[in-house]
């Protein structure tokens, strides 16, 4: 299974990505960020969908993100 990890800019904003794209349908859930992605505030949120619609989603809603990585498990 492959996911995406998008690196937020706070924990806030990890919280408020989640309920706002569970809302929308897309699955979304909130992890430790790995040193490897990036460092701030140690949150990303874990997602199964194209990661360019949900950056987009995120930018048009005014959620700050930060680096993504693609995970492979």
């Amino acid at each position: 299974m492959t996911y995406t990890l998008i690196a937020l800019s706070s924990i806030t904003y990890a919280m408020k990505a989640k309920r706002l794209l569970n809302n929308m349908g897309y699955y979304c859930e909130i992890e430790k960020t790995p040193k490897t992605l990036s460092s701030g505030c140690g949150y990303s949120i874990r997602v199964k969908d194209d990661s360019d619609i949900i950056t987009s989603i995120l930018s048009k809603n005014g959620i700050q993100h930060k680096d993504r990585m693609a995970v492979k498990r």
